[in-house]
């Protein structure tokens, strides 16, 4: 059996509270990196007086737990967005997305779009593929996520700058993959230059705190079993689960 996915596990603010006391008892601490537990460098945002942590290993940017916002907070502000499923400029959004990585995964059988947010739209771009596709999002359909099934075809778009606990994810997915599935991620990749990344208008959204490149990705991949097949170096990378040895 899968590991239940709770929304703790995307939004876990008692973990991070915890990292957060021990940041303000011992000033100058340096934290782990998230990914690969490796000991990062501190840098300031000086206009914000956000903290950010840089792992030179896997090119991985987190902010200060500090600034994690819980729960109902993200909640308020993914209420703002409007995004209409009729909306030609939405729809073509989306079809960048698949352009890219259709071509990679062939013909998976089935799908799941995981945090999708309000609308099902990519999902529904995806059933017209003639693929099957599930959707979850632990805000707007927190109910529809099957622990036990298992898919050819994972996709994620603009979700994992928002994980408290990336790494807990991306094990999750793998595991929800069928050998030898895909998934497939879109999130803004940083330039990997700290004076570039502060004028970088990712990071001033709130919600968005963690921040990554191909090589944080290809960095997971050699710890769960997974390949980086394909990468547009900007925001999209496909992802396949590699086939378990027999002895």
């Amino acid at each position: 059996m899968l590991k239940k996915l709770t929304k703790n596990c995307l939004f876990n603010t008692t973990v991070d509270n915890k990292v957060h006391n021990n940041i303000t008892m011992s000033k100058g601490a340096v934290l782990n990196c998230h990914i690969c537990n490796e000991s990062t460098h501190t840098f300031i945002h000086e206009k914000t007086n956000i903290s950010y942590y840089y792992c030179e290993k896997c090119a991985y940017i987190f902010k200060s737990p500090k600034y994690y916002q819980n729960f109902d907070t993200q909640k308020k502000r993914y209420n703002l967005h409007t995004n209409d499923e009729n909306d030609e400029g939405y729809k073509a959004y989306f079809k960048r997305f698949l352009d890219f990585v259709l071509p990679v995964v062939g013909s998976p059988k089935d799908a799941l779009d995981f945090g999708c947010g309000r609308s099902t739209i990519l999902s529904n771009m995806i059933k017209n593929k003639d693929i099957k596709c599930d959707f979850y999002d632990p805000i707007y359909h927190p109910d529809t996520l099957n622990d036990d099934k298992k898919y050819d075809l994972i996709v994620s778009v603009e979700v994992f700058e928002h994980l408290h606990q990336p790494r807990t994810t991306f094990e999750y997915l793998s595991e929800k993959l069928n050998e030898e599935g895909y998934l497939a991620i879109q999130t803004a990749f940083h330039s990997n230059d700290i004076k570039t990344f502060k004028t970088w208008y990712y990071h001033q959204d709130p919600t968005h705190i963690v921040f990554f490149t191909p090589k944080t990705f290809t960095v997971l991949c050699k710890q769960y079993g997974c390949k980086l097949l394909a990468t547009n170096d900007k925001n999209m990378v496909v992802i396949q689960k590699e086939k378990a040895d027999i002895l």
